[in-house]
């Protein structure tokens, strides 16, 4: 049978064809705008996503057998808010992961409400690309579209809506609201609460691995496909990815260099650190996972490559670094804002140690090693938990770059396994397609067979040393220019 994996990004939607062995059979890509109606503002509309979904679906399957389709599933960009009103149309453009208007109600939540109470209703603080501080910012500033709302999906949601008639959504992604109990996988009472909203208005919960619902027989005939094609619950991108690399049951790791960074950490029990640095959100195998996210990852690089040295040639660029442990600048890399650890959306990106001689390639390498530092700080707080970590996955954008992995591998101070497929979120996806079909008994096993290793980036004891004695310098940094960051605003 075949499985087709949908990754719903920011900037475009990726569609995969799959066997069940894990043999990619076809790939298409789709892109959509971004609006961006306010200075600090992040829109899209969910009719775009659908109309390039069914397009992109469409190319996909045009020469493979149809009736062979047994599945759909779903890897999306987490926490934006859609909202649907009682004929289940879109009331207003979604509101973006990166969307930085909630500054008020996310210290309102953080504050009055209390990180303590937020925490023991949800496992999280607020932060404000969350859902719950859309809600809010809603609520307060377009009491209008509020009072409509009928139904609050998150992206990926949508679209399994469009295709099922189910308002479903999955335990990873909802997590990622701040209005799930995510110790409990239950909609929290108290957080329903705070937001005005009833359960009701929520989607069903599903393990990211469940058969919501099958195709509706209109959408079936206009995409050509069998009505008992299955449409399966999917999972945030965070999540799909790490399925997709095989970051699945015990003390398993994967980086993601993507426009944001994430380091992953997959867990069979349920933990959260005490300051909330890390999110602990549910993860698509049936547990748990920690995580930390930095809003600027391989972003950064294009930032700095497009747009400041005006080049396209990333390689050559990275070519002229020729000396790893040994630069004196450093970069911040707080381009928009910051999520873990620091939880500041004031942070901003920012370069220091530069003298007359620093060079072009200096500077490149700065950005290279600040995004390899930033994640380290998240791991430094999954270490205060006792976790201990000796290898990690490694997969997104920025993981092209054989340069950047040895960074990476030698800042954290772990093996960097290289996997078969960069697919990432949208294999993920279709594995859990395969998994909801039976096609594997569980997750776990669906990442034994599908996902291999080809290579090992190993740290250098050499290397491992230097860049312990640079990070030491990089995290006294932040706390330094912290108030600077403040009065910038």
């Amino acid at each position: 049978m075949l499985y087709i994996g949908v990754d719903l990004g920011t900037s475009a939607v990726k569609l995969i064809l799959m066997n069940a062995d894990g043999t990619i059979v076809n790939t298409v890509s789709k892109e959509y705008p971004l609006y961006f109606p306010n200075p600090g503002w992040s829109e899209q509309r969910p009719e775009d996503w659908w109309e390039q979904v069914v397009q992109g679906m469409k190319e996909l399957i045009s020469n493979n057998d149809h009736n062979q389709i047994a599945g759909i599933s779903f890897g999306g960009q987490m926490h934006g808010l859609v909202i649907l009103d009682s004929e289940d149309q879109v009331i207003r453009p979604a509101i973006l992961w990166n969307d930085g208007r909630t500054g008020k109600q996310t210290n309102f939540l953080n504050e009055v409400i209390g990180k303590d109470k937020l925490s023991s209703y949800t496992a999280n603080i607020a932060f404000a690309g969350f859902t719950a501080p859309k809600l809010l910012w809603v609520m307060e500033n377009e009491p209008d579209h509020f009072s409509k709302i009928s139904k609050i999906m998150l992206p990926k949601d949508y679209i399994a809506y469009k295709l099922s008639g189910v308002h479903s959504t999955d335990y990873s992604d909802a997590s990622g609201m701040l209005l799930m109990d995510v110790k409990n996988k239950c909609w929290s009472k108290e957080m329903l609460a705070i937001c005005s909203i009833t359960q009701e208005q929520m989607p069903k919960l599903f393990e990211s691995y469940e058969v919501v619902g099958n195709l509706k027989p209109d959408v079936a005939a206009m995409l050509g496909l069998n009505a008992s094609c299955k449409v399966v619950a999917g999972a945030g991108d965070n999540a799909a990815a790490a399925v997709g690399t095989g970051t699945v049951g015990d003390g398993r790791c994967n980086i993601s260099l993507g426009t944001s960074g994430t380091i992953f950490i997959s867990s069979k029990e349920f933990g959260v650190d005490e300051n909330n640095a890390l999110h602990a959100f549910a993860h698509a195998d049936g547990h748990y996972h920690l995580m930390g996210c930095m809003l600027s990852a391989a972003s950064c690089n294009k930032w700095w490559m497009d747009g400041i040295i005006g080049t396209k040639d990333y390689p050559k660029e990275q070519a002229d670094i020729q000396e790893l442990g040994e630069n004196n600048v450093y970069f911040l890399p707080y381009l928009m804002g910051e999520r873990s650890p620091h939880n500041n959306p004031d942070a901003r990106g920012t370069f220091i140690g530069m003298t007359m001689d620093t060079t072009r390639a200096d500077m490149t390498q700065a950005v290279l090693e600040g995004v390899a530092f930033a994640i380290r700080d998240s791991l430094e707080v999954a270490k205060s938990l006792g976790i201990q970590l000796q290898r990690t996955k490694i997969c997104g954008g920025g993981a092209k770059s054989l340069l950047w992995k040895q960074i990476i591998a030698n800042v954290l101070n772990l093996k960097v396994d290289v996997i078969e497929s960069e697919e990432g979120p949208a294999l993920g996806s279709a594995m859990l397609a395969a998994v909801a079909c039976k096609e594997y008994a569980s997750v776990e096993e669906a990442a034994k067979s599908i996902v291999k290793v080809i290579d090992t980036i190993e740290p250098s004891p050499e290397l491992v040393e230097k860049y312990e004695e640079k990070y030491s310098k990089f995290k006294k940094i932040y706390p330094s220019v912290k108030e600077l960051f403040d009065s910038l605003k």
